[in-house]
């Protein structure tokens, strides 16, 4: 995980989310993201009603 960087790293934890990939997966990925106290910001997704 040590050559991923922050920003795949992140990225690949918040597409392991959508997909509701193994939760041991995701859990390895947010202890990878927080031994490197990075912070996680999400794009909340909008609709507009018609």
């Amino acid at each position: 995980m040590e050559k991923l960087s922050n920003k795949l790293l992140i990225e690949s934890y918040i597409k392991a989310k959508e997909l509701n990939l193994d939760q041991e997966f995701r859990e390895i990925i947010e202890q990878e993201i927080n031994r490197r106290g990075l912070l996680i910001k999400q794009s909340t997704k909008r609709e507009s009603h018609k």
